[in-house]
């Protein structure tokens, strides 16, 4: 089988912990233990987020040069390369020593024309008191917005159009070959007016641009593995129930919170309806289960209403 897994933020830095090397090295070597026992038998395909990285590298370059800042899809690029290391460094420790590995930077074609671009929501980089917020935007070119009592810079977040690095991807996972890409969405891209390539100041949504890359790649089973073991309504109430699995018609009457599941479920029935096959959405340590329909959430254009965990 066929398997794109998108391995949320929780799997490189939990909520409190330091961004430091060693923290985020030990929660891959805890992904990589989620991860073997489906790598062996499968064609196996890992995405990952990068949010928290791309932040500190903006700090990092800000105490150099505060007047010269990488941009987005540079910073991209250079968690890409580090997040992916780790994790096939951490997950080759543990397949044996025949299975090759590829890490490969990714660029992800966006529309210029997209409708986010118009209103950017997506925070990236640290808070700041207004006034320096202010000063900031005036002296970058950015769009600021408030979260919580502090503000920070916003950037468009539209759709993934196109992936570029699709047929090598395709061509390793003919070779049997696990291939981590796509991280933090991908690297930002679009042609100019004179059709020239270039990089963008956008981030574009980690599940979105998997669902795409399992489309392109036609795979069989998508799975965006997070820190809850599954979609519930009603979530933090008494009458909290977790959906076993559900049909598109179903989950469709219902709204998850833009900030957590929304995307999810949103990208989750994207693949189902666009491919015919299943998406699934739980908890990293129940891959396996996941895969058997044991676990975590399925959704698909095959099932009809819905069912719960008992």
């Amino acid at each position: 089988m066929r398997i794109v897994v998108a391995l949320g933020g929780n799997a490189l830095l939990r909520r409190g912990q330091p961004l430091t090397a060693q923290a985020q090295r030990e929660n891959v070597r805890e992904a990589a233990r989620a991860l073997a026992p489906i790598a062996e038998g499968n064609e196996l395909v890992i995405t990952h987020g990068n949010g928290p990285q791309v932040g500190l590298l903006a700090l990092q370059g800000a105490a150099y040069k505060p007047d010269e800042l990488f941009p987005l899809d540079i910073l991209g690029a250079e968690t890409e390369g580090m997040i992916g290391y780790m994790i096939e460094q951490e997950l080759g420790n543990l397949l044996p020593f025949e299975r090759p590995f590829a890490c490969l930077l990714t660029m992800i074609e966006i529309d210029p024309s997209d409708a986010a671009f118009k209103n950017p929501t997506k925070f990236i980089g640290p808070v700041y008191e207004k006034a320096e917020a202010q000063r900031l935007a005036s002296e970058n070119d950015w769009s600021i917005k408030q979260d919580g009592d502090k503000w920070r810079r916003v950037v468009p977040s539209p759709m993934p159009k196109h992936i570029f690095e699709s047929r090598p991807i395709q061509w390793l996972l003919e070779k049997d070959t696990v291939v981590i890409c796509a991280g933090g969405g991908g690297i930002p891209t679009m042609y100019d007016a004179e059709n020239n390539l270039q990089g963008i100041e956008a981030v574009i949504d980690k599940d979105f641009a998997s669902e795409l890359l399992a489309r392109e790649l036609k795979a069989d089973l998508y799975i965006m593995a997070t820190d809850a073991d599954g979609v519930y309504l009603d979530y933090g109430k008494p009458n909290a129930r977790r959906i076993k699995q559900a049909g598109l018609s179903e989950i469709g009457k219902y709204e998850f919170p833009a900030g957590s599941m929304g995307p999810k479920v949103e990208a989750a029935c994207m693949f189902a309806k666009l491919t015919g096959k299943s998406a699934a959405i739980g908890g990293l340590s129940d891959l396996p289960g996941i895969i058997n329909g044991d676990a975590g959430t399925t959704i698909s254009a095959n099932i009809s209403g819905i069912e719960f965990h008992t």
